[in-house]
């Protein structure tokens, strides 16, 4: 036994091996750092309002907002069978272009018509001035017979004084030389009505009515067969082409296409009318796109609506009821692009519009 290993005591351990019950030494408390943070939460949400408030101070907005353009639509002023399309939907043209033709036949033929109508009028009118009624020849050979009747009248007469002519022969030569002054009267009659019919008007002067008549005619047909090809009215882009087809029958004065007028884009703005206390025309706008989101182009008020949406609407609404809702409306206002957009500008896009009512616009006399 004396050579077996001595008992070895273990070393006493660390702090952290100590007994259990031994009592444990808290760390000091900080209670401020608790009222700090309770404290910084609210003050940082009611900085946070501040800040949100101060950024809407001076400006109202709204996703209410769709870009408009103008669009006219294009019809013919005659009827007929297209025979040639120049154009198609999103098609870019300028004015005056060719959009689409007419078939110009039945036109043509008009014209010719109303050739041949001047033609015949311009002769009826040499033929009036060459007439014995314009010339006063048979008014000379009239007053001759009445010289010749009054002559015979007056031998007559004489015989009848002296007995050797009847009652009946001196009636007859008195019924001659009222006839033959008739004739006369007669004659220059027809005289003064050829010259009406020569006479020209003061409509229009040194033209006979019929040949006006007949020129007339034929500026009409000339103007129907300009019209069978129907040009562009301003510069922009074709839209709802799909009826122009050859072969298609237009009617007069129907749209047959929609043209999007270039440089018209407008933004058409609903705001709220609890926005409208400190908006007036000339303010400053921004305009932002959906389709777009890195785009955003200048602009101004540049009318607000005479009235709200439901008044223009097509059964306006009617409050007259003991059920009735108060319900905020929307009044639209027209805001300007002033800058030209690098991204094509497609009618009924989306937008955001900011106005900034904070500065009002300077007056034209500079006050």
């Amino acid at each position: 036994m004396a050579e077996a290993d001595p008992i070895r005591t273990p070393a006493p351990s660390s702090a952290a091996e100590a007994p259990s019950n031994a009592p444990a030494v808290e760390p000091a408390r900080k209670p401020w750092l608790r009222w700090a943070v309770m404290l910084a939460v609210p003050l940082a949400l009611v900085a946070g309002a501040l800040v949100y408030w101060q950024s809407l101070a001076g400006k109202v907005t709204t996703d209410n907002a769709y870009l408009k353009q103008d669009m006219i639509a294009v019809s013919a002023e005659v009827g007929g069978p297209i025979v040639e399309v120049l154009v198609k939907d999103g098609s870019q043209v300028a004015a005056g272009d060719l959009l689409f033709r007419i078939n110009p036949e039945p036109f043509a033929l008009q014209i010719a018509e109303s050739d041949a109508a001047i033609a015949a009028a311009q002769a009826n009118v040499i033929a009036l001035s060459n007439s014995a009624d314009l010339t006063g020849t048979d008014i000379d050979a009239a007053r001759a017979d009445v010289g010749f009747a009054v002559a015979r009248f007056e031998r007559v007469r004489a015989l009848r004084d002296k007995g050797f002519s009847t009652k009946a022969d001196f009636e007859a030569a008195e019924q001659a030389v009222v006839q033959a002054r008739e004739a006369v009267q007669q004659a220059e009659d027809r005289r003064r009505a050829a010259r009406a019919r020569l006479a020209n008007g003061a409509a229009v002067p040194g033209v006979n009515p019929q040949v006006a008549a007949a020129q007339a005619s034929r500026a009409t047909a000339t103007l129907a067969l300009r019209r069978t090809e129907v040009r562009a009215p301003a510069a922009g882009r074709i839209a709802q082409a799909d009826r122009l087809q050859v072969g298609q029958q237009v009617v007069p004065n129907l749209p047959v296409l929609t043209l999007v007028r270039a440089g018209s884009a407008y933004v058409e703005a609903n705001f709220k009318e609890t926005d409208l206390a400190d908006m007036v025309v000339g303010q400053r706008a921004e305009v932002r796109f959906d389709a777009y989101p890195d785009l955003v182009l200048k602009g101004r008020v540049a009318a607000i609506g005479a009235g709200t949406g439901s008044e223009f609407s097509v059964i306006p609404a009617q409050n007259a009821t003991g059920n009735w809702v108060k319900v905020t409306q929307r009044v639209p206002v027209r805001i300007a692009l002033d800058q030209q957009s690098p991204r094509p500008l497609i009618a009924g896009l989306s937008s955001d519009v900011t106005v900034f009512t904070a500065a009002r616009p300077r007056s034209s006399d500079g006050q």
